[in-house]
């Protein structure tokens, strides 16, 4: 896989790896992530027993609107619906509708929001009411293996260096890593080269690049590592109905590290935790 200046690229996903402007390409992406980060603060308190997964979607359809955005799932590959809402075993792409949410469940919401043609992509975990403490352990051994991945992304650095952070961590404390799912680059365009996978090994892969953007949003679960997508075409859940938890960020490399995007301008990156 070879490498291109972002400025001298199609916008499309053309397999190469796009090197943005840090000035300019940067500030569009912080624009956006603060929207897309915003709006998942703001349904920290809508997510409670009695709500529907419908009321949480047009809740962040109306922030999106509100705030100048775009929410990038409408309409794309025939996706109805602002947000992705995957409640305890559903891996990722839960379609909101009727479910009712009942204290116990932990539930995933995913929002990417468009903003002057940039991509703001990030997800996080919600606890509804009192949850297990293994649930709450799940959800907080993902979000450090997310961490973990960021912390490893430097210019020099490998996707495998990146992969194995999150991959080692997660299998220590006894998770199993999805491997169907990945994230991805992003920019002005939505889904961009390169795959980013959360389990590897160190070394190997593309190497780590100034100027490239992608996700990190591992899927980690409490049994196995299959999934099955249902015949709606989207869900995507645990073949051993286990729980499953995925965090996500947008991130961009720098010259001497990484910057994320899409971090919570609250201070709630785990809203079931207290900030500080």
């Amino acid at each position: 896989m070879n490498y291109v200046q972002a400025v001298e690229a199609p916008e499309r996903n053309t397999g190469q790896i796009k090197l943005h402007d840090r000035a300019q390409a940067f500030a569009g992406m912080h624009a956006a992530g603060k929207i897309a980060a915003g709006c998942l603060d703001m349904l920290a308190a809508e997510v409670r027993d009695g709500v529907t997964t419908a009321r949480i979607d047009d809740l962040a359809r109306q922030y999106v609107f509100d705030h100048g955005a775009l929410p990038a799932c409408v309409f794309y590959r025939g996706y109805r619906h602002t947000v992705c809402t995957s409640l305890n075993h559903v891996v990722c792409h839960g379609i909101p509708g009727d479910r009712v949410l009942r204290s116990g469940d932990i539930l995933n919401i995913d929002v990417t929001a468009i903003f002057d043609g940039w991509h703001g992509d990030t997800s996080r975990m919600y606890a509804v009411g009192d949850i297990p403490r293994k649930a709450e352990r799940l959800m907080d051994i993902t979000y450090d293996a997310m961490m973990r991945g960021i912390a490893a992304i430097k210019p020099g650095a490998t996707l495998g260096d990146l992969g194995y952070a999150i991959q080692s961590y997660a299998e220590s404390e006894r998770l199993s890593v999805v491997r169907e799912f990945c994230g991805h680059g992003l920019g002005r365009i939505f889904h961009d080269a390169p795959n980013i996978l959360h389990y590897g090994k160190p070394g190997q892969g593309e190497e780590l690049k100034p100027g490239m953007m992608f996700t990190v949003e591992p899927m980690l679960n409490l049994g196995a590592p299959g999934v099955k997508v249902l015949a709606d075409g989207w869900t995507a859940v645990t073949k051993d109905k286990s729980l499953t938890a995925q965090y996500e960020h947008s991130i961009g490399i720098t010259e001497d590290g990484v910057e994320i995007f899409t971090k919570s301008p609250a201070g709630i990156d785990q809203p079931h935790k207290t900030p500080g």
